[in-house]
């Protein structure tokens, strides 16, 4: 059963084929028959375990480079998130405290030091992953970090307390939010390529976006500075003299690379091995990862009450994404929309900020109910996201 005879010789040699190993062996006649079923057993099971073990893990996405190869590249993915998350902390806070200690008004600071630190991620990782040849992973962080900040940030703080909104800062901040929405979609879908000159608009437009506030924040002192204050205020500061907070920026900026390094590369191993495009991975795992500073941000004001704080963070943050993070990497390299984000994902943008604008507006508050309403929204879409059949069965494909 376990061998066919393929050659019987008179000289008492034979040649048997085991079908389950795919292999041809000549023995001789006499060998004994105990010998034989050693030899039988030992092969097939050895086949038997490997071909188990390969279906196991091929079931679980693991494909042909073995569970240890892919249990790696899931550990230095958790490593990835873990410096982009202490990175992007040390980074924010260590250029808040140096700021302070230069004289540097906490307007300014809110404005762009916490706007830019906790952006930097997105940048980081859309640059390498452009330079990767990933144009969809660079594309798909941006736009899933955006999602995620608006759904998932502002859900799990609402959820802790309810984030009351300031009217003035928030037509004026959200307005550009809006519309700088608007511009990127009108801008990708033109072409399907976001061009260097385009890239050029877009940094010029953030640049502008901080000029303006900055002025506007000043002249009026209204409820916009008021916030953009208080995004300095709610970060820790350092003890100690100067070179303290300068080696915590140090490092924090050393984190930041080496953490969008590892999650970049891993990622588009990881998005190969499961069989999925780069897109997708860029969509969810990577742009979870590097929304965890905003996350952060946002959990800490939440549980300081100062909810009102993680808004303005997630505003400012998704407007530097859209222009800074977008227009500086297309001015690096040209970037390529692949076909998935112009069908579906550039309008669950648009969907997430309108959404957004909605509910801030019809009562000038988040609500608890409305924070599990966004997280619940958020799972959806990354179902969506993980699941290409379901977006061709609805017609999203």
């Amino acid at each position: 059963l376990l061998c066919t005879p393929i050659v019987r010789s008179p000289a008492g040699i034979e040649i048997l084929f085991f079908p389950l190993c795919d292999k041809l062996f000549v023995l001789h006649r006499p060998m004994q028959k105990s010998c034989l079923q050693k030899l039988a057993y030992s092969l097939i099971s050895t086949q038997v375990r490997q071909a188990v073990k390969l279906r196991l893990f091929s079931s679980f996405g693991f494909g042909r480079q073995g569970f240890l190869i892919t249990l790696l590249t899931y550990l230095l993915i958790l490593i990835g998130f873990v410096l982009l998350l202490g990175g992007g902390e040390f980074l924010v806070r260590g250029a808040v405290d140096l700021a302070h200690r230069l004289g540097v008004s906490p307007l300014v600071i809110g404005l762009t030091v916490v706007g830019f630190g906790t952006s930097a991620p997105e940048l980081v990782a859309s640059i390498k992953a452009v330079f990767n040849g990933a144009p969809g992973l660079a594309v798909g962080t941006v736009i899933g970090s955006n999602i995620s900040n608006g759904l998932l940030v502002l859900g799990a703080a609402a959820l802790i307390t309810p984030i009351l909104c300031k009217r003035e800062a928030f037509i004026r901040d959200g307005s550009m939010l809006l519309g700088a929405t608007l511009l990127t979609i009108v801008i990708c879908i033109t072409s399907a390529r976001i061009t260097r000159w385009e890239g050029g608009l877009l940094f010029l437009l953030v640049i502008a976006f901080v000029v303006f506030s900055y002025y506007s924040d000043m002249k009026t002192k209204d409820a916009g500075a008021e916030l953009h204050e208080a995004e300095a205020g709610v970060i820790d500061r350092i003890d100690g003299p100067i070179w303290k907070p300068l080696i915590v920026v140090i490092g924090g900026l050393i984190g930041v690379l080496f953490g969008a390094s590892l999650l970049v590369d891993n990622a588009i191993v990881l998005a190969r091995d499961l069989g999925v495009s780069d897109t997708v991975i860029g969509l969810s795992v990577v742009a979870i990862g590097t929304s965890l500073p905003e996350l952060a941000t946002a959990l800490i004001a939440a549980f300081k009450r100062q909810a009102d704080v993680a808004l303005g963070n997630v505003i400012g943050s998704n407007i530097f994404n859209l222009l800074g993070i977008l227009g500086t990497t297309a001015l690096f390299k040209p970037i390529q929309m692949p076909d998935d984000i112009l069908s579906f994902d550039l309008w669950a943008l648009l969907a997430t900020t309108v959404l957004l604008i909605v509910t801030a507006i019809s009562g000038w508050r988040f609500s608890r109910w409305e924070g599990a309403l966004f997280l619940a929204v958020y799972a959806g879409y990354l179902t969506i996201v993980a699941l290409p059949s379901l977006r061709a069965t609805i017609g999203l494909l």
